[in-house]
């Protein structure tokens, strides 16, 4: 059962009126070197942020089967590319990021752990003029389109989307919905300040503060990648998923998602869980941990 302060965030963001305007980030490519490690230790195994990194990367893995090649837009440091890159090893995976910073922990990140399956390029998401029409076998995107300046840059991704992405392609995109009330922005980015660095948390509320509107994702998903599922958490669209259909995925890979799961400490396996309920009620199927 939801407590009290999630309890409190649901029926101020049902019931209550929009506060404030985005609030775009005043770094856009994160080159700080305390904040890139920030970031990376959240997410590593053992940090805050793994109950979503093995959700999203079991989610992907679901989609992506039978693919040759995928593209990781706004890669970051690789811990979500390097876990699905894990998963699927037949997969080759190219990694696209703005920062020199992050490009660099995320080929050390790589190399640690003894992947041969992916690369790793410089780019800019709302311009893949490098990349051929029609190419990649598969595009995926997690909790990072908010960086984007700009709906008119959201648009020019999801145009640039459409163009290298085959017929039918393999998609995944999530990020954070925007919320109504700063005070909801607040719950989320410090409920966990006691377990992850205080720029981590900040970070956090400037990401929550610069993303864009569920109905900026539909209106995009609908206008330039219409035959993709649209789905958000229940109640609340804190997460906006646009994803292609799932497909069989070997059991063997089932059997390590499972494990995965298993081995989260009690109160990450916790987060993981809510995550698979709302998105669950939101109309999310094919549960791959059940």
């Amino acid at each position: 059962m939801p407590g009290i302060g999630m309890l409190s965030v649901i029926l101020r963001e049902i019931f209550g009126h929009r506060e404030f305007p985005r609030e775009p980030e005043p770094d856009l490519v994160m080159t700080d070197e305390d904040q890139v490690l920030a970031y990376e230790t959240a997410g590593r195994t053992d940090g805050v942020m793994a109950a979503s990194y093995l959700f999203h990367a079991a989610r992907i893995s679901m989609v992506i089967q039978g693919s040759a090649t995928i593209i990781d837009l706004a890669c970051g440091p690789a811990t979500q590319l390097a876990l699905v890159a894990e998963l699927n090893p037949a997969i080759s995976f190219v990694g696209i990021d703005y920062s020199e910073t992050m490009l660099k922990s995320a080929e050390a990140y790589i190399k640690e752990k003894k992947l041969n399956n992916v690369v790793f390029e410089k780019g800019d998401i709302s311009n893949l003029g490098q990349i051929p029409k029609n190419s990649a076998d598969g595009i995926i995107s997690t909790m990072a389109l908010h960086h984007l300046p700009t709906l008119a840059h959201l648009e020019l991704c999801f145009k640039e989307i459409k163009r290298v992405l085959k017929p039918g392609g393999a998609l995944y995109l999530v990020d954070f919905g925007r919320l109504k009330h700063l005070k909801s922005v607040l719950y989320f980015a410090y409920m966990n300040r006691k377990h992850q660095p205080h720029i981590f948390s900040l970070d956090y509320e400037r990401s929550l503060r610069a993303s864009f509107l569920k109905k900026d994702f539909h209106g995009l998903a609908k206008s330039y990648l219409p035959d993709y599922e649209c789905i958000s958490t229940c109640l609340i669209p804190l997460l906006v998923i646009i994803k292609s259909p799932d497909a069989k995925i070997a059991q063997e890979t089932l059997k390590r998602i499972k494990s995965a799961r298993e081995a989260l400490s009690p109160k990450y396996r916790r987060i993981l869980d809510d995550m698979r309920l709302f998105l669950r009620i939101g109309g999310m199927k094919n549960d791959p941990f059940k």
